[in-house]
């Protein structure tokens, strides 16, 4: 299968060419079917850029309920056992979405909210601002074992766990792809921020990441700069041109090494009692626990004993607290000239001496 390429065409027969199986990871922005009445005006009188291309339009519900299960089983056909989906909407169409989803036999593993620090005012003062989209992640199967990169998301969010509503700017200034009269080249381009979330979250290097709409070609910008494999699908072919000139532009990031976050769980596991028998620490040294609260020595065999106890160092962690449990790594520090260091430390030295 030929990757990193836009093709021109009809996404739902674009993706029946693809070989079954044969996608990491989908991200789609269907059409929103925005049911527009008339045209939006500012308070001046001055029209709105808002989304009123052919390509949104239905018949109506039952219409777009019968397109949006058509593109979503084909997209089911070529995503393989462990690739996951991301369909981005608004409460125009993200419901429907979704039971389609769940309809097809899909595993929905969150929605995300994007929510928008600039978002559009509501001109007419009648409702709330309109200020998120929804974005659905989903699995082929309940049991798949798809990628999340848990480590990624964060170390992106200031190590602190990523959470489902995540704040990122609409698409302005410099990234919004204008045409030859100054407007907007596309009236629902995404951020760059956004996909670059999305795609971290969810792929690893060399993974093949496809978008059936793929407009002025975000996803695959996003997708080339960090070392995945992009294939996108778009009718229009202003819009499919649009994207190809911008994709050419995208430089990936010169060390691969730099887009990728190894998991936790996928490094090797280094005992407490290697770094003693490695004379990384020696039997018989002195080990503080927060604040100096609580102290430990180390013996010969990998173990600590405390005043009153001796086992590994989870457990004695834990028994000094009167806890349940104890990660010992974070839990026991070294003195290093007066300041305490978590021994965690030594771990991840020799962790890189193996590897």
């Amino acid at each position: 299968m030929q990757t990193d390429i836009v093709r021109l065409g009809d996404c739902i027969a674009e993706m029946e060419r693809l070989p079954e199986r044969s996608i990491n990871m989908i991200f789609a922005d269907p059409p929103y079917n925005l049911q527009l009445a008339g045209e939006l005006t500012r308070p001046d009188q001055s029209r709105v850029d808002g989304v009123d291309d052919h390509w949104d339009r239905f018949a109506g519900f039952a219409d777009y309920d019968a397109f949006t299960t058509a593109w979503l089983g084909a997209a089911r056909r070529v995503l393989k056992d462990d690739g996951t989906i991301w369909v981005i909407g608004s409460y125009h169409n993200i419901f429907r979405v979704g039971a389609c989803l769940q309809d097809l036999n899909y595993w929905i593993l969150n929605d995300v909210v994007w929510r928008k620090s600039n978002p559009m005012p509501n001109f007419r003062g009648r409702r709330f601002t309109n200020a998120h989209e929804t974005l659905i992640w989903a699995a082929k199967h309940q049991e798949a074992s798809y990628t999340f990169n848990y480590a990624a998301m964060k170390a992106l969010n200031d190590d602190l766990q990523m959470r489902s509503d995540w704040l990122i700017p609409i698409c302005t200034g410099g990234e919004r792809l204008k045409d030859g009269e100054g407007r907007k080249a596309h009236s629902t381009q995404k951020p760059e921020a956004l996909l670059h979330r999305v795609v971290l979250a969810a792929t690893r290097p060399g993974d093949v990441v496809l978008d059936p709409f793929l407009g002025s070609g975000t996803t695959a910008a996003v997708a080339k700069r960090l070392h995945r494999r992009y294939l996108g699908i778009e009718r229009e072919p202003q819009y499919a041109e649009m994207a190809k000139r911008r994709i050419a532009k995208v430089r990936p990031v010169e060390d691969p090494a730099l887009v990728e976050t190894p998991s936790k769980r996928a490094e090797p596991r280094i005992p407490f009692g290697w770094l003693v028998e490695r004379g990384l620490l020696e039997p018989g040294t002195l080990l503080f626990g927060p604040g100096r609260r609580w102290t430990a020595k180390v013996r010969a065999d990998g173990t600590l004993i405390t005043a009153d106890f001796r086992g590994s160092i989870h457990k004695a962690g834990a028994h000094v607290q009167g806890a349940p449990a104890c990660n010992g790594w974070q839990f026991w520090n070294l003195d290093v000239e007066g300041k305490l260091v978590p021994i965690d430390i030594l771990r991840q030295k020799l962790r890189a001496e193996l590897t």
